[in-house]
């Protein structure tokens, strides 16, 4: 692999050795500490009435799980395939689990069974911000921390959010992005995972803020559409949007799912060089397209750091060196230290823009 141009967003060398240590891990018996059943009621109140030991060391044994969107979504493997093996790195024991489709209740289930498993944390990216809400609030009761990373909760049902970028500046790169591609004018819409994705709502409303500018009067956001995280229904939303609206000149899809299916369908089509894709997805989605013209600018971050940055939250919140309250130091390993925000929310960095000049120097 090429060395690459930015030492922030590494991509991941190899999964089999992290890997062979998250296995290791598994195999080691937890120790003591505070009970889930000893913690008082309250949810949020005990998260805000704890106090944080900084220096505090991080326990071995500490059992986590992460919980995505859907189990089979390929951006949200990677995250959650680099946070299990950090936990080797403190000899915890992790596990992905998680449903197939990405419906606003399909978490529910699985969130009871890892309070029944006394995980000593939860790590989810969620569907819907209050769907989950009860269930995670009745895990915080008994003692579970609650991390959400790529898609937050509702504040009150989790300790901290690990943002992968500010919120604001995926929304307006995006459109800045697209502006540059369309030269300024133009109709366009965006692919969106699922109604209710936290993320992908924050990030629209960022996207329609920046709209207002007057360097983007030219510029037309025609229709918001949702492929739900499914690829066959993400290609056929793109489909309709481009016999729905003739003079489309651009699709954002701010998910990797949905990026990737309008780049097939585009790239198989009349449309291709007359209609600009870009959005977030995966180097290793999006070269073929990149490569073949028809997607010639997109963004991420490393899902890599993404994962490794949520387990590191979850064992310091486990082990008490941070609760969630701002101004607290998360010690995220490799990654450094990250400062905690107001709302409880730890934010990875700024998105990298990826094109035919640089996408060949990353492998995730």
């Amino acid at each position: 692999m090429k060395k690459r141009s930015s030492d922030r967003l590494r991509a991941p060398r190899s999964f089999l050795a992290v890997a062979a240590a998250g296995v290791m891990a598994l195999a080691m018996t937890a120790c003591g500490g505070t009970t889930k059943d000893s913690v008082g009621s309250g949810g949020g109140k005990a998260a805000s009435t704890a106090t944080a030991d900084p220096n505090a060391p991080l326990k071995e044994g500490i059992k986590l799980a992460f919980l995505p969107k859907q189990i089979n979504n390929p951006y949200l493997t990677l995250v959650d395939k680099a946070g299990i093996a950090a936990a080797g790195e403190y000899k915890g024991e992790a596990k992905e689990v998680g449903p197939s489709d990405a419906s606003a209740s399909s978490q529910v289930s699985y969130i009871n069974t890892l309070v029944q498993q006394r995980q000593d944390a939860i790590l989810i990216s969620a569907n819907d911000p209050n769907a989950v809400c009860g269930p995670l609030q009745q895990a915080r009761r008994r003692g579970i921390k609650v991390v959400a990373y790529d898609s937050d909760t509702a504040p009150q049902c989790r300790d901290v959010f690990i943002n992968q970028a500010a919120s604001e500046d995926v929304g307006r790169s995006q459109i800045k992005l697209l502006a540059e591609l369309m030269g300024g004018e133009g109709e366009f819409a965006v692919l969106s995972a699922t109604a209710n994705a936290t993320n992908q709502n924050t990030w629209i409303r960022h996207m329609q803020e920046e709209l207002k500018k007057p360097e983007y009067a030219k510029m037309k956001l025609v229709k918001i559409v949702y492929g739900d995280d499914d690829d066959q229904k993400s290609f056929q939303q793109t489909q309709g949007l481009l016999q729905a609206y003739p003079n489309l000149k651009g699709i954002i899809a701010p998910t990797t799912v949905g990026i990737a299916a309008a780049a097939r369908y585009i790239s198989g089509s009349k449309y291709k060089g007359e209609v600009v894709v870009t959005g977030l997805g995966t180097p290793n989605q999006m070269r073929r397209f990149v490569k073949d013209g028809t997607v010639e600018k997109f963004q991420l971050w490393n899902p890599d750091d993404l994962g490794y940055l949520a387990s590191y939250a979850a064992a310091a919140l486990v082990s008490g060196q941070i609760t969630g309250k701002e101004g607290e130091i998360l010690k995220a390993g490799r990654l450094g230290e990250r400062p905690i925000r107001a709302g409880g929310e730890i934010v990875l960095g700024p998105p990298f823009t990826f094109d035919a000049s640089n996408i060949d120097q990353f492998d995730f």
